[in-house]
């Protein structure tokens, strides 16, 4: 069975190096990114606001310790945070400061959100999302996602999650990406 358990900034840290596992899995990026990945992970956890899921399996019994098989973690976007900044002068630059500010003056940025592969497919994300998003007292959640016909896209989009920037090309990246967001509560 999966229960979603909540976690800190001083657990997430704990959990770094089986969380980057899951990311690698789910993800498969170069090898020589996850160095990378690894310090920006750390790095958002002492962001203001943090709050982190780990999905974990149950054994039936204390015999077999729970293990984690997902995570999802956010906060409210600030000010002087690179994703935020970048993304909020973009979105400035197309649609207005006005609207810029209201998708992210007062918003819940989804950091991550990862499964093992072997447990995708089954609701959990979905799930883990309501989970980190409930109760949250922003305007919204606004999250980046690869632009293309992935199962993460369908999944946003299932869940009311609208295009605020599409295609959307990070500073020195060559990936393209989409900027989702929908007003909370979900």
């Amino acid at each position: 069975m999966i229960e979603f358990r909540g976690a800190g900034q001083a657990e997430f840290t704990e959990h770094l190096d089986t969380v980057i596992g899951i990311y690698a899995a789910a993800m498969r990026p170069p090898a020589d990114q996850i160095t990378g990945r690894k310090a920006i992970m750390r790095n958002h956890g002492t962001y203001p606001y943090f709050q982190c899921y780990f999905a974990e399996l149950r054994g039936e019994s204390e015999a077999y310790p729970p293990k984690i098989v997902g995570f999802a973690y956010g906060f409210r976007g600030a000010p002087g945070q690179w994703w935020h900044d970048v993304v909020f002068r973009a979105l400035e630059n197309q649609a207005g400061r006005e609207v810029a500010d209201a998708w992210l003056g007062n918003a819940f940025e989804l950091a991550e959100i990862h499964l093992h592969p072997d447990y995708q497919g089954k609701g959990i994300g979905r799930a883990m999302i309501a989970t980190l998003c409930a109760g949250r007292r922003e305007r919204s959640a606004v999250l980046s996602t690869h632009d293309r016909p992935t199962t993460a896209r369908h999944l946003y989009a299932s869940m009311g999650f609208t295009d605020l920037l599409s295609p959307f090309l990070f500073p020195g990246g060559y990936e393209q990406y989409a900027i989702v967001g929908r007003p909370l509560p979900l």
